[in-house]
């Protein structure tokens, strides 16, 4: 959060709640799709910078 203003010094990344991926050779859309199909936790979509946000946190979705 020090180093990359975009960071919410709460966010569930800072209490270890999250995580941010790519899957090589599978589009950040369909990781996005089958991680919100499992119908559990927070799953946002960042298409400009190709990674999806994982948490685990209330049901949601978000980006594209």
């Amino acid at each position: 959060a020090a180093r990359s203003p975009g960071v919410a010094k709460r966010s569930f990344h800072m209490q270890g709640r999250a995580i941010d991926i790519r899957v090589p050779g599978i589009p950040s859309r369909v990781v996005s799709r089958a991680a919100h199909a499992l119908s559990s936790g927070g799953v946002g979509l960042y298409s400009r910078s190709d990674f999806v946000h994982l948490d685990n946190g209330p049901r949601r979705r978000w980006g594209g």
